[in-house]
């Protein structure tokens, strides 16, 4: 089953009416030091009734390519992050250690907006209203009772809503740049599949925290060692009865940082090798020695581990198995969300009238990589696409169409060709295993792109955080 991924918080863009006073005050900064004493003379010198005209209420903070982050951006967020961090139990680090902490958060999440926003990328309203909801049905909450909950805790609505617009157009971003980058060699498949074979690690589960020293982009040997170096300066704090969460929020580069480290219940066989390899032994609450990977130096902490269920072992029982078709338009900065529907709506009346068949418009429409196939995505098994695009299919009879239905994806039009039940075959099995090497792979992937995207940003400090409160 797919599920939404861990909300990151995103800085908002600047209001207009600050605007010119921000450019003054960077503008001020960067004269040198005879004229900017003159320009600031000038200005207190001024008669009273010009002073009204100039407010500097803000700073920046930081400069991500061409774009600011200020102290007001940094003050809202850290309010934010705070309460959550507060209702999740996480202890805060020292105030300087946290804004600097998220700073770095709000620069690598800058620079993969702008990254997005480069390649098309966009969240409409429909997409996020959709969303939103989804998030106040796990809840439990109706909208309403959501967005007051929310408001109680803080939050902003409207602040909210657009946290969530920015990390869909994040995840989408790392759909494109990483996941769908992953390569597996059927050679892993048939080593995982007999490694597999017999062992009672694919039973377990384990709930873990992590800690990342990271490393540059193409690191000197002289900047490896001082990251190693802070690497066993954090361990020697938790060996010496620092609380982990804390010192996670304080010192770790990852992007769960502020979670206090958390990485949630992962299977064993679905964790990185060195990962696997570091927690195998341990006990609950226990913490590793330092790993070294391309991205860093890892501390991890085993937080609780217990017996897989047989179906999440991979011993699923007889199950139901969807043969569909489809064909999807993806919304893009030239495809609205209306012209996709009305694409897709076009081709069901030709569907309808036996105009043409599916496979031959899928061919010539479809955006996606099943297109050539005429749309066809073979046996499709329970949670292997998205939530909408199951509730779908399943509402299908065999032979017959949908009306044109969303997904994070685009627009799709679903066929279901024939149904089955069937035991768990040979070709899932090796289904499931390319999955759990995916995921094997996922993490270290997608930490690796984010230190290149963060290396690669032009990024410049205009204060200290501690001088900027």
């Amino acid at each position: 089953m797919t599920t939404p991924h861990t909300m990151r918080n995103a800085g908002t863009p600047m209001r207009r009416t600050t605007l010119a006073a921000i450019l003054l005050c960077a503008t001020l900064g960067a004269l040198p030091g005879a004229r900017a004493q003159s320009a600031q003379a000038a200005l207190q010198n001024a008669p009273a009734a010009a002073a009204p005209r100039i407010q500097l209420a803000d700073a920046i903070i930081a400069v991500v390519n061409n774009e600011v982050i200020t102290r007001q951006e940094l003050t809202q967020r850290a309010r934010m992050v705070e309460l959550r961090m507060k209702n999740q139990g996480v202890a805060l680090p020292p105030p300087a250690e946290f804004q600097r902490q998220l700073l770095e958060r709000m620069i690598v999440d800058r620079a993969q907006l702008q990254l997005a926003k480069e390649y098309g990328i966009r969240v409409d309203d429909g997409m996020l209203d959709r969303a939103v909801s989804r998030i106040a049905e796990q809840n439990k909450m109706s909208m309403q009772d959501f967005r007051n909950q929310l408001e109680r805790e803080g939050t902003p609505f409207a602040r909210f809503r657009e946290e969530i617009r920015d990390e869909i157009a994040m995840q989408r971003l790392r759909e494109r740049e990483v996941d769908n980058k992953i390569q597996i060699a059927e050679s892993e498949v048939d080593n995982y599949l007999a490694a597999e074979h017999g062992s009672a690690q694919v039973q377990q589960e384990y709930n873990l925290a992590q800690i990342l020293v990271r490393t540059p982009e193409n690191a000197s040997a002289e900047q490896i060692a001082a990251r190693r170096q802070r690497a066993e300066e954090v361990l020697q704090q938790l060996r010496s009865g620092g609380d982990f969460a804390k010192i996670a929020a304080t010192y770790s580069d990852a992007s769960d940082a502020l979670s206090g480290g958390d990485l949630g219940w992962r299977n064993l066989d679905r964790l990185p090798q060195l990962f696997m390899n570091a927690v195998a032994n341990l006990k609950p609450g226990q913490v590793s020695a330092i790993v070294q990977s391309p991205n860093g130096f890892h501390i991890l902490k085993l937080a609780g581990q217990r017996s897989a269920s047989a179906a999440k072992a991979g011993a699923t029982p007889s199950v139901q198995q969807t043969r569909a078709r489809h064909i999807l338009i993806k919304v893009n900065q030239i495809v609205t969300e209306a012209d996709a529907r009305r694409k897709l709506t076009e081709l069901k009346q030709r569907l309808d009238n036996n105009a043409a068949k599916f496979e031959d418009l899928a061919k010539l429409f479809s955006n996606d990589f099943s297109a050539s196939k005429g749309g066809d995505l073979g046996w499709v098994y329970p949670g292997d696409t998205v939530p909408e695009f199951e509730r779908a299919m399943n509402a299908l009879q065999p032979g017959q169409v949908s009306e044109p239905i969303e997904s994070p994806f685009g627009f799709h039009l679903i066929q279901v060709v024939e149904r089955k039940t069937d035991d768990v075959s040979k070709e899932r099995q090796r289904l499931v295993a390319r999955q759990a090497i995916r995921e094997r792979k996922l993490d270290e992937a997608t930490q690796d792109w984010l230190r290149q995207v963060r290396d690669r940003a032009y990024v410049e400090y205009r204060f200290d955080v501690a001088d900027a409160r």
